[in-house]
């Protein structure tokens, strides 16, 4: 009884956060869901042993992780398979035009990419926990963080695309933001030295 409330205890405070990780890498909240959830069984069947470590957290993190590299995996041997067919990404919930401006930028990373910055930046994990949880070397984790760093900051300084022209006799177009401030575009990008930008996406 004392290993179930424990147990409970540690999902409900844990997979909150661990859901939205994972949404941010894989950039689909069912996928991310999904292998979550047996990387939490996965605890539990093994909760004597796991309920010891100092960080039974990124355990249940770096299974879940590695659950979705393997579905990615079987996703491009499918595409290779079945070019024709197309599978949409499903992007987790969206609310303010800086979480947005972040999220899209993150979903136009590589995978490898995208994945090593949301555990630096917003896991706060080290770069031998990186590459531990990933099973590859340090200097690949620190060489995919500088051009992930590298590759965001740009993604979030280009312009946004001009809108369309009206027709002619058409009045102008009233811009989102001069009707609701929350969709105004931000006007500064947040220092990406410092990485700043996932701060914005903690819960």
């Amino acid at each position: 009884m004392r290993a179930e409330l424990e147990f409970d205890s540690f999902y409900a405070r844990t997979r909150p956060r661990l859901l939205q990780q994972l949404t941010l890498v894989t950039l689909d909240r069912e996928q991310a869901a999904d292998a979550l959830q047996d990387a939490y069984i996965r605890a539990w069947q093994q909760w004597d042993r796991i309920a010891e470590y100092d960080d039974p957290e990124s355990w249940v993190r770096t299974v879940a992780y590695r659950r979705c590299v393997s579905h990615w995996r079987r996703l491009v041997t499918a595409r290779r398979a079945a070019p024709r067919v197309a599978v949409d990404d499903v992007v987790a919930p969206v609310g303010t035009a800086e979480v947005v401006a972040v999220r899209q930028a993150l979903a136009a990373l590589s995978p490898e990419h995208r994945a090593v910055l949301v555990l630096h930046e917003l896991c706060d994990l080290g770069v031998e926990e990186i590459a531990a949880s990933l099973r590859v070397p340090r200097g690949t984790v620190k060489s995919r963080l500088a051009r992930a760093r590298t590759a965001l900051a740009r993604l979030l300084a280009e312009p946004p695309d001009p809108p369309p022209r009206p027709a002619p006799g058409a009045p102008a177009p009233v811009p989102p933001s001069a009707t609701d401030p929350s969709r105004a575009r931000p006007t500064a990008v947040p220092a990406v030295a410092r990485i700043e930008v996932p701060d914005v996406l903690h819960p």
